[in-house]
């Protein structure tokens, strides 16, 4: 499913989520992927009446809620597509319903950290994004897709954008990135077209570009990279901001690296309040120096950066630093 596309530099600030949706290989009916068809269903709205930890979850999830930690304090802004007619079908536990792609990643968020305050932010007003008081998690589970070739340096960002990499630049807010399911290293040219958004973002300092594992990570039962995955590359800058998650769409329906973002951010929002005066830094680097390779099956960080998130090991310390 293609939301939007660039044709040509000037138009890079329409956002594109072709990269970040998911190839089935269930091929879901109302997902559609590439040139620029657009998936329409009805809508079957279910409400949410309890949170409890889901079979697609982390099983540290739960433990981070049981002593409190649940995201309270953090403000989770979503840049994501919440005004398109393409809507998709799945199910993270609470019943089955058909939603916008901004709408499946901003309630993903909210389940992993039921706390914290979620905002959504069309991405297709291209306006700054703003920040909260206290500490910022950005969800972009998008990319900014033109014809391959050109330096960062020389592509004109919308002020959407523009406020995104300034925020990882100075590490004001931590930015989560969907790394993309053209099964190819963060950056890399893929059909002619680059991510020009993950190139702005490498060497950033609170940039994470997360990438997706078909499941969650056990030392007894290691996972292996989604088959449509982006993968860490050789780039050194990249490898040491890379984290991988488990996405467990034989359970949910939804696949993609999409629904990786949302579980980093909705981590660094519980370790936020934990850690109520660490920094959006501090935040990104516990994370990234908790990861875990030991269940990663052939773990390498040219295909999986640090490793698999681990939130357990990210709460664990008394301070971080």
């Amino acid at each position: 499913m293609t939301l939007g596309v660039a044709a040509a530099l000037a138009m890079l600030s329409a956002p594109i989520a072709s990269a970040q949706e998911a190839l089935s290989p269930d091929e879901m009916a109302a997902l559609c992927h590439g040139g620029s068809s657009i998936c329409v269903s009805a809508t079957i709205p279910v409400a949410r009446t309890t949170q409890a930890v889901q079979s697609w979850m982390s099983p540290d999830v739960g433990a981070a809620w049981a002593t409190g930690y649940k995201g309270q304090g953090v403000t989770i802004t979503m840049v994501d597509d919440f005004s398109s007619t393409s809507r998709f079908s799945g199910n993270f536990g609470i019943g089955v319903q058909t939603q916008r792609h901004g709408e499946w990643t901003r309630e993903e968020a909210s389940m992993i950290a039921p706390s914290a305050t979620i905002r959504s932010k069309d991405f297709s007003t291209g306006s700054a994004v703003s920040l909260a008081r206290g500490l910022n998690v950005l969800n972009l589970s998008y990319g900014m897709y033109t014809t391959a070739g050109y330096s960062v340096n020389q592509i004109w960002w919308a002020p959407e954008e523009a406020s995104i990499i300034n925020y990882a630049t100075r590490g004001t807010a931590v930015v989560s990135k969907a790394a993309g399911n053209d099964a190819v290293a963060v950056g890399a040219a893929i059909n002619g077209q680059q991510d020009y958004l993950d190139l702005a973002l490498i060497g950033k300092s609170t940039a994470i570009f997360v990438g997706a594992l078909s499941t969650n990570g056990t030392t007894a039962n290691k996972a292996q990279l989604a088959w449509y995955s982006d993968y860490a590359g050789t780039n050194t800058q990249v490898q040491s901001h890379f984290l991988v998650v488990g996405v467990e769409g034989d359970k949910t329906g939804l696949y993609g690296t999409s629904f990786a973002a949302p579980i980093i951010s909705g981590y660094a929002a519980i370790i936020g309040s934990k850690f109520t005066k660490a920094t959006p830094v501090q935040i990104t680097n516990d994370l990234l120096n908790t990861a875990r390779t030991d269940t990663l099956a052939n773990y390498d960080p040219s295909i999986y950066g640090k490793g698999e998130a681990s939130l357990s090991r990210a709460l664990a310390p008394v301070a971080i630093h």
